[in-house]
């Protein structure tokens, strides 16, 4: 696909935005979680750890730290996969580095016609498309500065982010029906 670049190629946006940093996430679960030894312990009952020392949570604490936010919108089925559980036991050490992560019922994001792809919005002007293939492994990235498809995406996080629900809420809610 044309315009296609690795995802190495655009981390530097990470460290370079300067006020806002928002992900949609709209899979069911992605292959780096499934192939990972937190995730094939998860599965047999092993809590997840939060990870402060994980360059992510560092980055993350760094940033938020100089006035940056990190904040997602993550999309769940009901009831949860497998993947989507994962996601929602992890999230507490992203949240203790200072981001924001909230869930979306799948029922709720076709109603409010959020995308059906992941995404990354940097300071509501610079969109990256993640692509990812069949088995949830991401193939590429396109950063997109078209202003129509920037307006898109913020209306998408708008319009998520006001219904969303704290994903500690939502994964005690799921632990109390397991």
């Amino acid at each position: 696909m044309p315009g296609l670049r690795p995802f190495a190629e655009i981390t530097y946006l990470f460290a370079e935005f300067e006020r806002t940093a928002w992900r949609l996430e709209t899979r069911r679960g992605y292959a780096s979680d499934r192939q990972g030894e937190r995730f094939k312990a998860f599965m047999r009952g092993v809590e997840p750890q939060p990870e402060p020392d994980h360059p992510w949570n560092v980055n993350v604490r760094e940033r938020t730290a100089q006035g940056a936010q990190f904040s997602r919108v993550r999309i769940v089925d009901d009831p949860p996969t497998d993947g989507q559980r994962f996601l929602m036991a992890t999230a507490a050490g992203n949240v203790a580095a200072g981001e924001d992560i909230r869930v979306l019922s799948r029922a709720e994001a076709a109603r409010l016609e959020l995308p059906d792809f992941d995404l990354w919005l940097f300071d509501s002007r610079t969109l990256v498309r993640m692509h990812i293939d069949d088995t949830d492994t991401t193939i590429g990235v396109e950063v997109i500065e078209d202003p129509e498809q920037v307006l898109a995406a913020c209306r998408a996080r708008d319009a998520a982010w006001r219904t969303a629900v704290p994903t500690a809420a939502a994964w005690a809610q799921v632990r109390s029906s397991m």
